[in-house]
């Protein structure tokens, strides 16, 4: 039987097997330390009575699914304050729609004659503004395998939430007045978007050269060159599932995001 609402508002911890599996089952899960394990074991508790999971396209919805889900995208958040005050992050939305494997979208784009063109493409996950999130269970699960290429649709899709949080996805997360020392919040959205954005037009342009000249690729997902919104999302990706890779390859970067992502840390 799936989690329910009801059965998670009974404040009930997730079942010890459970939860154990969970952690095993990711790499980057099972190498939280036992602190931070117990603690997200508390924030999925709060995070699976406040949010509502659906099945879709004949997906049989199971515990396992949905706490693995609710383990993954309560990483971003483990480490930024208190389980009761981060759980808000994630307070514009209630629904998490779950497809048994990619599902098709339909788009429009305008070409610069005016004409529009029709197309589909196959999404692994979706976050929209104020509205749900879905997910692929294929690709949830083939996150297990990709820590090494830093790849993970659940916290992909969840920053991408992080970064709605004040409203349409820009690249920048709500940031607090001294953040890094800002001084106000206008000054610390120029700090995390200077760097963010020299990141963004490198990796650009490591992709351009791989893509059309042969040379080698980046490490990360070439998605996260389509935009410092994507960019933003891709590397969270990367910073989660293989934090010693992504400070090789972005130091710069691991201290910004370490300032965010690890914010609750200078209290506890």
């Amino acid at each position: 039987m799936a989690w329910t609402r009801e059965r998670m508002n009974s404040r009930r911890l997730i079942p010890l097997p459970l939860w154990k599996h969970t952690l095993s089952s990711y790499p980057f899960l099972a190498q939280l330390t036992p602190d931070e394990q117990s603690r997200l074991r508390q924030l999925c508790q709060l995070f699976l009575s406040v949010k509502e999971f659906t099945a879709a396209n004949g997906l049989q919805l199971t515990d396992e699914i949905t706490v693995a889900i609710s383990a993954q995208a309560c990483l971003p958040i483990l480490n930024m304050g208190a389980a009761h005050q981060m759980i808000h992050w994630y307070d514009d939305f209630v629904g998490i729609v779950v497809h048994p494997t990619g599902m098709v979208a339909r788009r429009e784009r305008m070409d610069a004659a005016g004409v529009v063109h029709a197309y589909s493409e196959v999404l692994s996950g979706e976050a929209m503004t104020g509205g749900p999130v879905t997910l692929s269970w294929q690709d949830v699960r083939a996150g297990a395998d990709r820590t090494e290429a830093g790849h993970n649709v659940v916290i992909h899709e969840f920053t991408h939430k992080l970064d709605m949080r004040d409203g349409e996805a820009n690249g920048c997360p709500p940031l607090w007045p001294d953040f890094m020392d800002a001084g106000s919040a206008r000054q610390a959205r120029i700090i995390w978007m200077t760097v963010l954005q020299k990141e963004f037009l490198n990796f650009r342009e490591q992709v351009i050269q791989a893509e059309r000249f042969g040379r080698p690729a980046p490490w990360m997902d070439s998605y996260g060159a389509t935009s410092a919104v994507e960019f933003f999302a891709v590397a969270s990706e990367a910073y989660h599932v293989n934090r010693l890779r992504f400070s090789e390859e972005f130091p710069e970067m691991r201290t910004l995001f370490d300032a965010f992502f690890q914010s609750g840390q200078t209290s506890r």
